[in-house]
């Protein structure tokens, strides 16, 4: 995600930085590179003309020049201009006070409008409202069996009938929802070009009968300018409340997200970062600058553990940790927790400096499914005691996991890491829990 950008920028900011003092030539001359970057990631002519000329108006004046850190505080101005262009603060969805709420989703065809529908269902069932899915798509082959599946995968209700009539099924899914004490409704309409008029003039009418309390319109972010293009022509006929960027962990350039709000003066609500569906995350203007000029997200990091986080077990593992009785269940406990959280680069790309680390490292994620496999192929008392483990139950293990006996060796020096970390997890040991998941070493250095 931004990636290109993200290198272009740093690449800039280097050379402002190393400018013995700024001048309005100078500031002129980082500016067009800076232009420049923001045309190759697809970003609207519009909005990069209007945004560097914003930052220019800030940078040129005398606090800057005058500066002792010129070049810090140039880096600053783009960084709250571009929140500023990307709405400034998160928008929450709006919920009527008298259930269920009722939220339309919109957009074309293969945007990942139906996978998001149940990723939002799952987002909201964890913040204990009661949501169903209503299958409205009755043109796509498959579509409904795909959203009962995802339904049923995370337990929530499916509302579809066998009624070619998408209207009819969004109305009477509202008076299922109210019988079943259900509070919130989430249609899922059929993908539809926005020059078809006949699917548009359905969704505007679906819109008409619901009465939604909030309409959201979805987009592939891979589509670039194009998405910011069908967004408003969208737009014009549904007058949508909010944007939902999908695919955003994908071959993305971001001109999509840093050119849509500008265009159609709504905000981005969520972005969809990947297949689980527990990848969504709601938009935070601020994080994401932070993570386009590489200043990573640590508050998205603490709340992505957040969500994994069990009191209860977290103080049997103190309790363990303080009696020194931290052994492969807890390590085995400790992996699934991780894994959970999403992949191994965008976890460690949330830290301050560490995509610039990441970005030719070759990260493995099933790297720790071999790790699990491993756990698993112990018996019960050599996890409790791994001291036990001689040459001749690490042959049987790694027969039993699938993998060698170096794989298995590399596990249990692993675990001794852990172990020691976990004893004493301070900022410069964290090298050892890095190599611990096969990372580069260095990686430290970037935490200072």
């Amino acid at each position: 995600m931004f990636e290109d950008l993200s290198l272009k920028l740093e690449t800039i900011f280097k050379k402002i930085k190393g400018q013995g003092r700024l001048t309005e030539s100078n500031i002129s001359d980082s500016l067009r590179e800076v232009r420049r970057a923001l045309l190759d990631a697809d970003v609207s002519y519009k909005v990069v003309k209007q945004f560097i000329e914003e930052v220019q108006k800030k940078a040129i004046g005398q606090e800057v020049i005058n500066s002792i850190t010129p070049g810090q505080l140039i880096i600053k101005i783009i960084n709250d201009e571009l929140i500023k262009l990307m709405g400034s603060d998160k928008t929450e969805i709006k919920f009527s006070n008298i259930p269920p709420s009722v939220i339309l989703l919109s957009g074309l065809q293969g945007s990942g409008k139906t996978t998001f529908a149940a990723k939002l269902a799952n987002l909201l069932k964890k913040k204990g409202r009661h949501p169903i899915l209503v299958a409205c798509d009755i043109y796509r082959p498959a579509a409904i069996d795909q959203l009962k599946q995802l339904g049923s995968s995370i337990g929530i209700p499916v509302y579809s009938s066998e009624e070619k009539d998408a209207i009819k099924i969004a109305k009477d899914s509202i008076d299922y929802a109210r019988k079943n004490a259900r509070d919130t409704v989430i249609i899922d309409t059929a993908g539809r070009l926005s020059i078809d008029e006949e699917m548009m003039k359905e969704i505007e009418e679906i819109k008409l009968q619901v009465k939604p309390h909030e309409v959201l319109f979805v987009v592939d972010s891979m589509t670039g300018q194009d998405a910011v293009n069908t967004a408003k022509n969208f737009h014009e006929r549904l007058d949508f409340d909010g944007v939902v960027l999908t695919k955003l962990d994908g071959d993305t350039r971001g001109g999509a997200a840093l050119s849509i709000k500008a265009v159609v003066d709504k905000p981005i609500k969520f972005v969809s970062i990947g297949e689980k569906l527990d990848a969504i995350e709601q938009f935070y203007p601020d994080r994401m600058a932070s993570r386009i000029l590489g200043m990573g997200d640590i508050v998205g990091l603490v709340e992505k553990a957040q969500l994994q986080f069990d009191e209860e077990e977290a103080k049997k593992l103190e309790s363990k940790l303080k009696k020194n009785q931290f052994d492969f269940n807890d390590f085995l406990d400790q992996i699934r927790q991780m894994k959970k959280m999403g992949s191994l680069k965008d976890i460690l790309g949330m830290l301050p400096g560490m995509d610039k680390a990441l970005r030719n490292a070759t990260i493995d994620d099933k790297a720790l499914v071999r790790v699990e496999a491993i756990i698993l192929s112990m018996t019960l008392k050599e996890r409790t005691k791994p001291s036990i483990l001689n040459g001749s139950r690490r042959k049987r293990i790694a027969k039993g996991s699938g993998t060698t006996i170096q794989e298995v060796n590399k596990v249990i020096k692993q675990y001794e890491e852990m172990q020691k970390m976990m004893r004493n997890l301070n900022k410069g040991k964290m090298n050892r829990l890095m190599k611990a998941f096969g990372l580069p070493a260095g990686f430290e250095r970037n935490f200072s």
